[in-house]
């Protein structure tokens, strides 16, 4: 008969306490060291232990650290967890009684929370910075592209001429909100939990305001109940991340329609098209179907972390630890692959000026510029234009005709039809009116294609960017600094 009254179970430790393990030795061992070297200083600063107990710590960690290699551990159920394991091994060096005054002060609650807010930061500033390369890729594209017409389309039909810079401007201009985005929730994350303890805090005088220093985070967070119970760095963090890659996908959908064969705006160089195993004439542009995928993946998994917190207790719980954590990593993990993939994909684009010109011609989308045009040169209505401009399509469409193709006479008689009087412009008035170009320079209104406009935009964006690698280096270089402020406070330590 087996034993059930010792914790854990067989199968408790198969299912729940190895995977953890695993993934602690995998991604935390370095933090949870950074975080025992931390509060090791702390408590030495403040008393809490006597110089020579600080040293002693500090010296059986530095061992413990060069002889443990955390890939080969395997777990054995001999110890609940790597925390404890790491604990054990420290106790064989030095004793119970000193080595057990490191966890003065501290739980596996706050040690927890913080690692996870760590790592979260750490995944996070990877896809910030990989962000910023797609905004960098972006804005040389566009910025390439200020005068290369393409049709926009709106409801899945053309609409009007616009310019792959001014298109591109308008994912540029999301993509630079959606960093923003990611920073305020990186702030949320950037609060450190240590010195809540198991939720109440101590009644040790800990300096919590050292410990959020020497780990890299910007302050901690206040409330101690809140430090253990709060998970909304998480719905944060993810539903950012899941506003980014919504983003990214219906992009990824106007790739696949802009690069069909039917529509062809775009060309896709030979290095991101799979030739067909049967059909030698089949140009796939495979990586557009890879984006689109892992950007619904990526909102997928953003879904399962914000949709497993729902209804959970606000005090300290599993449900926002471990397993939570690992599928929240895999999102940003595959995130920072995707925005790789859009930017090498994206930075080869090529607009098909010829397709454009006849799919231009072939949909009559310069047709509103005539009827605005018409509006200054021959002093109508707007409604009026626009009666003469349908007018033209009819008929030309019952012909099997082409804008670009319409006689002066046809434009003459129509609006003679529906104004009563001849038309005061020439010949060359109307070609201009109707030309796709001039479609594109006479919107020079803020935020417009022209390339005036465009222009002033991509600089506006230009600046933005700038200062967002600025914010990004900024968040990198105060990680950097704890990590060289906390290993000269060890040193100090280990001086006795």
């Amino acid at each position: 008969m087996k034993d059930t009254s010792k914790f854990p179970s067989p199968v408790y430790q198969e299912t729940v306490l190895q995977p953890i393990f695993n993934t602690f030795k995998a991604e935390y061992y370095r933090d949870m060291m950074a975080v025992n070297y931390a509060h090791l200083v702390m408590l030495t600063e403040q008393g809490i232990l006597k110089n020579e107990e600080g040293r002693l710590i500090a010296a059986a960690l530095k061992e413990i650290e060069g002889e443990i290699d955390p890939e080969s551990l395997e777990y054995t159920g001999e110890y609940e967890d790597l925390f404890f394991y790491v604990e054990k091994q420290l106790i064989k060096k030095i004793g119970v009684e000193i080595a057990g005054k490191l966890h003065t002060g501290r739980s596996r609650n706050d040690l927890n929370i913080t690692l996870f807010k760590m790592k979260t930061k750490e995944y996070l500033r990877g896809l910030l910075h990989e962000l910023l390369s797609l905004q960098s890729t972006l804005l040389e594209l566009a910025e390439e592209n200020k005068e290369a017409i393409v049709v926009a389309y709106t409801h899945g039909q053309p609409a009007q001429p616009t310019t792959f810079g001014h298109y591109l401007g308008a994912l540029i201009e999301i993509l630079l909100r959606d960093f923003r985005r990611l920073v305020s929730a990186y702030g949320t994350a950037d609060q450190c939990s240590m010195g809540a303890a198991a939720i109440t805090t101590s009644g040790f005088p800990l300096n919590r305001e050292r410990m959020a220093e020497l780990l890299g985070f910007a302050r901690p967070q206040e409330n101690s109940y809140g430090c253990i119970a709060a998970v909304d760095y998480l719905l944060e963090v993810y539903s950012a991340v899941k506003t980014l890659f919504i983003n990214l996908g219906r992009f990824a959908q106007d790739l696949g329609f802009w690069t069909a064969f039917e529509v062809g705006q775009l060309y896709v160089p030979n290095e991101f098209v799979q030739i067909s195993s049967i059909m030698p004439q089949k140009r796939n542009p495979v990586a557009v179907e890879h984006i689109r995928v892992q950007a619904s993946l990526i909102v997928g998994l953003c879904d399962g972390v914000v949709n497993s917190l729902h209804n959970t207790p606000f005090t300290d719980m599993n449900d926002g630890e471990d397993p939570l954590q690992a599928v929240a990593y895999e999102a940003l993990e595959r995130g920072v692959r995707c925005l790789r993939l859009i930017a090498g994909f994206t930075g080869g684009l090529k607009v098909q000026e010829e397709r454009v010109g006849r799919n231009i011609a072939e949909s009559f989308v310069t047709i509103t510029e005539l009827a605005d045009s018409l509006v200054r040169a021959e002093g109508v209505s707007f409604r009026t234009a626009h009666e003469v401009c349908s007018h033209l399509v009819r008929q030309l469409l019952s012909q099997g005709g082409t804008l670009d193709k319409l006689a002066f006479e046809d434009f003459r008689l129509a609006f003679e039809e529906v104004t009563g009087r001849q038309p005061t412009i020439s010949e060359a008035q109307l070609n201009t009116f109707l030309d796709p170009k001039n479609f594109v320079q006479v919107r020079r209104v803020f935020g417009g294609p022209s390339p005036e406009a465009l222009s002033a935009s991509l600089g506006r964006y230009r600046n933005e960017l700038q200062a967002q690698k600025e914010e990004l280096a900024g968040l990198e270089g105060r990680i950097t600094l704890a990590a060289a402020k906390l290993q000269e406070a060890v040193s100090q330590v280990l001086k006795g």
